[in-house]
């Protein structure tokens, strides 16, 4: 558990979530829940806990949507191609298979990261028979 909490640190201070002045926080109780039915053209239920969405992020905001997210064995996001943004994903629990770029299938488990960029597409599967948890961090230039 120590390990995840030390990686999620890492993953917060990478993205740099903050303002012009002060650091913004967003507290677990606060945030917006949203599913999302067929996700990319996936299968059931992906569900969402969102600091911030992307219609609410500046234009000059590199960082447009971040969110935990949760995926019930044998659901999945659809592989879709992403055209003017970046997706990170960061496994937190759980364990799944993430096609990547070239339609590649990866097993993914906590503690390891995905990167698609712009043009590229990618999906993610929860192949385990636990909930796969991960946050997610969308960004554009």
């Amino acid at each position: 558990m120590k390990k995840t909490f030390r990686l999620l640190a890492a993953a917060f201070a990478l993205v740099g979530v903050a303002s012009t002045a002060s650091a913004e926080v967003y507290p677990k109780e606060a945030l917006l829940k949203a599913n999302k039915e067929g996700a990319g053209g996936g299968k059931g239920t992906l569900a969402g806990e969102y600091a911030f969405t992307r219609d609410k992020a500046l234009k000059d905001q590199a960082i447009k949507e971040i969110s935990w997210l949760t995926l019930q064995p044998g659901d999945s996001i659809g592989y879709h191609k992403h055209t003017s943004n970046e997706d990170t994903y960061v496994i937190v629990s759980g364990r799944g298979t993430f096609k990547d770029k070239d339609g590649v299938d990866v097993v993914v488990k906590p503690g390891d990261v995905t990167i698609v960029r712009k043009g590229e597409s990618h999906g993610l599967t929860n192949t385990g028979t636990e909930p796969l948890v991960f946050l997610d961090v969308i960004a554009e230039q």
